[in-house]
């Protein structure tokens, strides 16, 4: 076990205001891996204050030197590759190739992709008579979950420091040992002081005292719907800006012309990844009625090989939380094909890959967000019908459409009220706009468009 003392503040170590720590434990054996201070309201103000005073001048850089701070954060991202990954299996308890292809590469893409962006980004534009400037909003807070510890860190403060906004971090709770690693490339990367501010802590206590503090000006917050609205909420009274990226039910709709074998394999991968732990898993797969029978064989086969190749969920909490959604499908009277409520081992917080048949759209696996390693299978009758059960939760985040005819699975995408559908299998591009419709959120993430969310325009007539 590992003790970690201070924040990170002001561009250096500064000793926690409060005594108390946050025990950092391993998901997979349930032991100790390391703590870090639980952070007060006063470890946030001393950060903001430290951000608000660098903010001048780094919303003054010239976007080019901002750049070359961003491409030696991703240099030092990328030197620490194997660290980062070793740290998030032990956070976590995500395996350790899934880390290392997931939890440490795709930050280091996203951090490239910003260092490029915010070198050719047209921060200045003439639209008739006008000179439209685009500058930074200011002082950020994000406030960030643990499912992708590290991703969700860059997600947001590689577009922040690109725009020229000076940023304060607050990690998740389980998972803060990553977002060290994350300061200290920072730093290496010649960062100035008070660019960029971490301060660890729970969220009643630090994350509150950070969307509360009347020095930032906007709020980027990643996590639950219900703690979305919370902070939606503080943030009205203020009139402050928020970015919210909250929970979905996304759909994976398998249209009658499509290769089925592949859409359900593929299908059952998405909602296992993670351990199911990701907001935009495809976890209702609808299917027409005249090959659900086939798809429900298909999809208890493939799910059965997941029993030792995925991780635990991220605490005891989240453990019994599935478990309670998977009784509760149960009682509902859904079918269970695959897994279900009992523990797979005796240590470790562990759920069973589960996969639920007869599922109706009114059951509670079907509309609420479970965050954990279950499938619901529902059929359908005819296109609208599909269309009506993927658009009938209060989320939009995500899903995906499987046709033979890629034109076909278009025309169905474009009806989806969802922010982001892949076709046919389509692959993650980390410069694509990604966020939600409806409960699942408030702008959007990644590429030119989440750089959009830390800017702010001015015009000037002439």
């Amino acid at each position: 076990m590992k003790a970690h003392d201070g924040m990170y503040i002001g561009g250096a170590w500064r000793p926690a205001a409060g005594q108390d720590v946050i025990e950092v434990v391993n998901p997979a054996d349930e032991q100790v891996v390391g703590t870090v201070p639980a952070g007060t309201a006063e470890d946030v103000d001393a950060a903001v204050r430290a951000a608000r005073e660098a903010l001048p001048g780094w919303a003054a850089t010239p976007p080019a030197e901002r750049a070359a701070r961003l491409s030696a954060l991703r240099d030092g991202l990328a030197a620490r590759a194997d660290e980062i990954a070793a740290t998030v299996t032990a956070e976590l308890g995500s395996p350790l190739k899934f880390s290392q292809a997931v939890h440490a590469a795709v930050p280091i893409a996203v951090a490239g992709s910003y260092a490029e962006l915010a070198a050719t980004y047209a921060f200045e534009e003439k639209i008739g008579n006008s000179v439209v400037h685009h500058e930074p909003i200011g002082v950020v807070a994000a406030i960030t979950p643990w499912n992708y510890p590290l991703h969700q860190i860059v997600a947001k403060v590689a577009p922040a420091l690109a725009a020229g906004c000076t940023v304060v971090v607050k990690p998740a709770e389980d998972t803060p040992l990553v977002a060290r690693l994350f300061a200290e490339a920072v730093h290496e990367a010649g960062v100035p002081a008070g660019v960029f501010n971490l301060v660890t802590g729970l969220g009643p206590v630090a994350g509150q005292a950070l969307a509360e503090h009347p020095g930032v000006d906007l709020v980027s917050f990643t996590g639950s719907t219900a703690v979305g609205r919370r902070i939606a909420a503080i943030a009205a009274g203020q009139i402050k800006k928020v970015a919210l990226e909250l929970g979905g039910k996304s759909a994976n709709v398998i249209l009658p012309s499509a290769d089925l074998a592949k859409a359900v394999n593929v299908g059952v991968a998405n909602v296992m990844s993670n351990t199911g732990q990701t907001c935009s898993a495809w976890t209702r797969m609808l299917v027409h009625r005249d090959r659900y029978d086939e798809a429900v064989d298909l999809a208890a086969t493939a799910a059965a090989k997941y029993g030792e190749r995925i991780g635990p969920v991220v605490n005891a909490k989240q453990r019994d939380r599935v478990r309670g959604y998977i009784e509760k499908g149960v009682a509902e009277g859904a079918r269970l094909v695959a897994g279900g409520p009992g523990a797979p081992r005796e240590t470790g917080f562990f759920v069973q890959p589960t996969v639920f048949a007869d599922v109706t759209e009114g059951m509670t696996i079907a509309q609420e967000e479970i965050f954990g390693p279950v499938l619901s299978i529902l059929r359908y009758e005819d296109e609208e019908d599909a269309l009506r059960i993927a658009n009938g939760t209060v989320y939009g985040l995500a899903g995906a459409v499987w046709a033979g005819d890629e034109a076909e699975a278009v025309a169905f995408a474009r009806r989806m009220e969802t922010g982001q559908v892949d076709i046919n299998g389509g692959r993650f591009n980390p410069l694509a706009p990604f966020g939600g419709y409806k409960q699942s959120g408030v702008g959007r993430e990644l590429g030119v468009h989440g750089l959009a969310e830390y800017l702010q325009t001015k015009s000037l007539q002439f």
